[in-house]
């Protein structure tokens, strides 16, 4: 109680005497003198949010809740079309299809993209910066330290950076040729391990049937063409797009074509700068065709079977997508729409 008392008695002292006797008046000052207290505390915390949002200069590390200006700042990755980054963005896009026929996937090549652009970063800030998952974005680093295209530091935290995109790609091609090597030296084994085991189909023999085969991906179409090229003695019939016959030059598709000992015939809507494609070729077997012809039409005919591409150039090389069939309707149907065109096509002259 004596405490009370002293509390009471600290508390009449702040107040005035002439208004110790007035309730009222009492009353109204406790009240204004709390007001002034919390305008005073909004006021402290509107300058400390001031400062966390927007640190001055000398201001570089924060910790706890304070953002540095990269957290809050925009990624080229994420750029909307009103921003000056956004043709980057696009860009960036490019540069990750491009990417994949090395072997990596988007995030990936988000994340090798990311530490080239913006220099070494940590686990954590790539994964703010990319919105990609902690758990994956740890996995897509080692998975590319595992490539030898990124490398780590020993301090704590550890920062990440990119190998410059020449080498990258030096050491992705290298590790490809490595593994191909390698495919080529077990083969040898793995066809007597294949001879050693009998066959076990003991019914009769399998008349020749009319079959189809779905392939994706550049590489498993191109080398089916290939094997199509090799197979055919008398006639190849080639139809495609500008984009396609560029794709072709770019895989090295025209240089068999060339030496084939077929009678080879070329349809195709390229333009006269891209003429160059057909320098090694006879260009009495080539003819533009008419410009009502869709442009993503694709297709050859190669001896007894046929293959057309059921999505087009425009597509990256990873999504492209053909059937082939040895089907005699599909194959007659095919021929006679190519030599239908060919009749209405102007030849292309040297």
């Amino acid at each position: 109680m004596k405490v009370l008392n002293e509390m009471e008695q600290s508390k009449s002292d702040k107040i005035p005497s002439k208004k110790l006797d007035d309730p009222q008046e009492i009353g109204t000052e406790i009240e204004e003198t709390n007001i002034t207290r919390s305008h005073k505390r909004s006021d402290r915390s509107k300058l400390v949010n001031s400062r966390t949002i927007y640190p001055t200069n000398n201001s570089t590390n924060y910790t706890g809740n304070r953002m540095n200006q990269e957290q809050v700042g925009m990624t080229a990755f994420d750029s909307t079309p009103d921003s000056g980054m956004y043709d980057y963005r696009v860009s960036l896009e490019k540069l990750k299809d491009e990417l994949s026929k090395f072997g990596l996937t988007a995030n990936q090549s988000k994340v090798y993209i990311y530490l080239g652009k913006y220099g070494s970063k940590t686990a954590p800030e790539a994964c703010r910066a990319l919105k990609i998952p902690r758990t994956e974005t740890y996995h897509l680093l080692t998975t590319l330290q595992n490539k030898g295209i990124v490398s780590a530091t020993f301090q704590h935290p550890i920062r990440f950076s990119a190998l410059p995109l020449d080498k990258a790609v030096w050491v992705l091609v290298n590790a490809e040729k490595e593994r191909v090597k390698s495919l080529e030296k077990q083969e040898k084994d793995i066809v007597e391990l294949w001879n050693g085991i009998p066959d076990f189909n003991t019914g009769p023999i399998e008349t020749k049937e009319e079959k189809f085969q779905m392939l994706q991906g550049a590489n498993q179409i191109n080398s089916k063409i290939q094997d199509m090229i090799t197979k055919s003695a008398e006639e190849i019939l080639v139809l495609g797009s500008e984009k396609d016959f560029l794709r072709f030059y770019h895989s090295d598709f025209l240089s068999p074509l060339n030496d084939s000992k077929a009678d080879v015939k070329i349809l195709t809507s390229c333009s006269e700068k891209t003429l160059y494609i057909f320098d090694e070729a006879d260009k009495t077997d080539i003819k533009l065709m008419p410009v009502d012809i869709k442009e993503d039409i694709c297709f050859m005919v190669m001896g007894d079977a046929v293959l057309f591409f059921m999505k087009n150039a425009s597509q990256p090389a990873q999504n492209s997508m053909a059937m082939w069939t040895n089907s005699i309707a599909m194959v007659q149907s095919m021929r006679l729409l190519f030599n239908s065109v060919w009749s209405k096509s102007k030849g292309i002259h040297p």
